[in-house]
């Protein structure tokens, strides 16, 4: 073991670098807890057991995520892609999709769409095949459709659906629910509008969260309270990337219109 006394610092380091990348790793994707707590002790405290068991996350969970990584990425800037295309062009897609193949994907896509653009008599019609079916109680469907509740002005019916959503599916799907739960409370006067505004903030996928909550909050005569949201928000969108800002133009949009109504 002599041969390797001269080595061992560059060893010890580059397991250092490890933990830390590992930590690093861990936080972002939401590992468990106590994975985070034993990387910590490799990349902050240097110890050997943290650093044994970084060479454990590494393989075990690392570099399994960094092989699927790039499928992911490839459809994280193929959604990006999607979001920026008008609206029309989007829709005009979309029922080309459901006229090739009538899937749960489809429909849901194209009734999301029409009622984004306001045409909520075509979008309850595309919906309506599946809330009859068996995929009545899918997140997709159920918030679609909570989405059109909103836009007939029957939050209570949009809180009905709501509820019976799977906050585990994604974290997209929490954000997406939450924020409509949050929109549906709103509109009926709730108190508990403002909690659950906050609690779809917290590891949301989307600007839309702050942006809505902003707006809430002005509406609500508290002004003070929306402008370092409304501050952040501004902030994000300067330090964001084009494709990035182009994806979340609207509820940029939205807080740039709230931000013009306080001066």
């Amino acid at each position: 073991m002599e041969f390797l006394q001269p080595y061992l610092p560059v060893v010890f380091t580059v397991l250092r670098v490890l933990a830390v990348v590992s930590l690093i790793h861990a936080i972002v994707t939401r590992q468990q807890l106590y994975w985070m707590v034993m990387l910590g002790f490799g990349a902050l405290l240097g110890s050997v057991f943290g650093l044994i068991f970084t060479l454990v996350y590494v393989f075990m969970v690392l570099v399994p995520s960094l092989r699927s990584g790039g499928q992911r990425a490839g459809r994280a800037v193929q959604s990006g892609l999607e979001a920026i295309k008008p609206l029309d062009t989007r829709i005009r897609e979309a029922q080309e999709r459901l006229d090739e193949s009538d899937t749960l994907a489809h429909r849901s896509d194209l009734a999301a769409l029409l009622a984004r653009a306001g045409r909520e008599a075509e979008a309850q019609a595309t919906l309506d095949p599946l809330l009859r079916g068996i995929y009545a109680d899918d997140p997709v469907v159920l918030l679609t459709s909570a989405e059109l509740d909103l836009a007939r002005q029957q939050p209570a019916q949009a809180e009905e659906r709501l509820s019976r959503v799977d906050l585990r599916t994604s974290a997209a799907t929490r954000t997406r629910t939450l924020t409509l739960l949050a929109q549906a409370q709103a509109a009926q006067g709730k108190s508990g509008a403002d909690a659950t505004f906050r609690e779809a903030m917290t590891a949301a996928t989307t600007e839309e969260p702050r942006a809505r909550y902003a707006a809430y909050l002005v509406a609500q005569g508290r002004p003070a309270e929306a402008r370092p949201l409304l501050e952040a928000m501004a902030k994000t969108e300067a330090k964001a990337t084009q494709l990035y800002r182009r994806q979340e133009r609207e509820w940029f949009g939205l807080a740039a219109e709230v931000r013009r109504d306080l001066k």
